[in-house]
């Protein structure tokens, strides 16, 4: 019984069968439910292979899918300690967002909302696992198709004009993508990345200088609008705002992710020539994006306004992280993945009770809330400080390793990148001051608090976010060893090596 098969294909049944379910029952949502909890427990067989050698790909599935005289494409699937944090990050918050929409949305319009999260939940987890270069753009495209449609038949009265923004961006970019694609298959012979990623660290296969930049571009261009890097993040805002709260919640936490792992599997691995040529832009873009978001945030009268433009800010670290080509830059990075898909889920989950409760999302139309409601206040404000990034909480590790990462390839990247820390430390803490504490008014006098059904979705993410900040060696050796194997053979990783002769990390100076 192959695991990662199993994760694969189960939101796909679950997708067809809620398809022939009636829509005014119960049904739909126990049916995603069990599903998407299913493809849960069923990821976590996936742990055991990876924590054992986490810079090899295990799991794997490689079988021929199209065969013609021309070509021969493969479904290949593998997982290693890069992928699999983002595979059980998307298989724990897809029930999160199943529960969640119960309460959230209408129930005669469950049911179409509950197939396009299992259809996008299809494409999420090919996207982390896939292992060949069409197969890659075909999950791309699928993950796209249900969350457009989550935000254009679902959300708020601008939804129309933020999905289709969102749509073209993301369209224009795959295009470019698979331009690229096509052209390496064209030098290669293969669409397989393993096939493509030892023949070009062999030398078997020889990309020329303006071969790498170019192709680099093209990659680049399709994950930075996903993550998305200022200036390609216009479509956020908007998209974040308008979009339904569960669609929000999976966008933030998962969507995100599709971008940076895609930079460091694809365009860092493939074409590190063309990384390396333009790192120091990208740096400087993705600092840009630390301090630009940090500061709109500072300024939005509107709470999942303000959690959008954090976003954009906390994202930054992570691609600045993965273009210092250090360990600790890389290895932070794929931490920080994981800790920001927590916090920041987190805070569009307690977002959209908020919103639920109120009818709205202006700050404005809060204050007080923590007298009448001091459950939500609390669970809001340790989400709050692990977005800040509070020691002991999970976004500190990913953000202090990012810097370190910085300050070892330019002192200045770090210096700029903390005025970020401690901006979000600003705009959040000033947020939940007008939101949650003094007097409240006649509105939010009887605010209603969570009830067992709310803490039963916000507790486990809390608790991760703790075990996260707390207990770092049972997530950064896999990470360290796939990371490192990456950048080894990208002949950037010459002053550090992570050695794995047990389950610990070792970093061992090499001069």
């Amino acid at each position: 019984m192959n695991f990662l098969l199993l994760t694969l294909f189960l939101p796909l049944v679950g997708f067809l069968v809620i398809l022939l379910l009636p829509r005014h029952s119960k049904a739909p949502f126990t049916a995603a439910l069990l599903i998407t909890l299913a493809t849960f427990l069923t990821s976590l067989g996936l742990i055991g292979p990876v924590l054992r050698n986490g810079s090899q790909f295990s799991s794997t599935v490689d079988y021929v899918w199209i065969n013609t005289p021309s070509m021969q494409i493969h479904f290949h699937a593998g997982v290693d300690g890069i992928n699999l944090w983002l595979l059980l990050l998307t298989t724990l918050l897809l029930p999160v967002a199943v529960w969640m929409t119960e309460s959230l949305i209408a129930e005669d319009r469950r049911k179409p909302f509950f197939a396009l999260l299992l259809m996008f939940e299809f494409g999420i987890v090919g996207v982390f696992s896939v292992l060949d270069l069409f197969g890659f753009y075909v999950f791309w495209e699928i993950a796209l198709v249900p969350m457009y449609l989550l935000v254009g038949s679902f959300g708020g009265p601008q939804r129309i004009g933020a999905a289709m923004k969102f749509f073209v961006y993301t369209m224009t970019g795959s295009v470019l993508m698979l331009s690229c694609i096509l052209y390496l298959h064209h030098l290669a012979g293969t669409f397989d990345y393993v096939e493509i990623y030892s023949r070009l660290a062999s030398g078997q296969a020889v990309l020329s200088p303006r071969e790498q930049l170019l192709l680099f571009l093209g990659f680049f261009a399709a994950f930075a609008v996903k993550v998305p890097i200022v200036p390609f993040h216009t479509w956020l805002p908007a998209t974040y705002t308008e979009a339904p709260a569960p669609a929000t919640f999976l966008l933030a936490a998962v969507m995100s992710k599709m971008g940076t792992y895609g930079l460091l599997r694809y365009a860092v691995a493939l074409f590190p020539g063309g990384a390396h040529h333009y790192a120091r832009w990208i740096a400087a873009l993705a600092i840009i994006g630390i301090v630009y978001g940090a500061l709109l945030a500072l300024i939005q009268p509107n709470i999942k306004r303000l959690i959008a433009y954090s976003s954009v800010s906390h994202l930054g670290f992570i691609v600045l992280g993965l273009f210092t080509f250090t360990q600790q830059g890389a290895d932070g990075a794929v931490y920080q993945m994981v800790a920001h898909g927590l916090s920041t889920g987190a805070l569009f989950l307690l977002a959209g009770y908020l919103e639920q409760r109120r009818g709205s999302m202006e700050i404005a139309d809060f204050g007080g809330i923590a007298s009448p409601a001091p459950g939500l206040a609390t669970a809001f404000l340790i989400t709050l400080l692990a977005s800040i990034g509070l020691p002991t909480l999970c976004n500190f590790i990913g953000e202090f390793l990012v810097l370190q990462g910085a300050a070892l390839t330019k002192f200045s990247w770090a210096v700029w990148a903390a005025l970020g820390v401690i901006l979000s430390a600003a705009y959040m803490l000033w947020m939940y001051q007008r939101t949650f504490l003094g007097k409240p008014n006649a509105r939010n006098a009887a605010f209603p608090d969570l009830g067992g059904r709310d803490w039963a979705a916000i507790v486990p993410l809390i608790a991760l976010m703790v075990w996260l900040g707390c207990y770092t060696q049972s997530f950064l050796p896999p990470i360290s060893a796939a990371t490192s194997r990456i950048l080894e053979q990208g002949r950037q990783n010459e002053e550090y090596r992570v050695q794995l002769p047990t389950q610990l990390t070792e970093l061992r100076h090499e001069r």
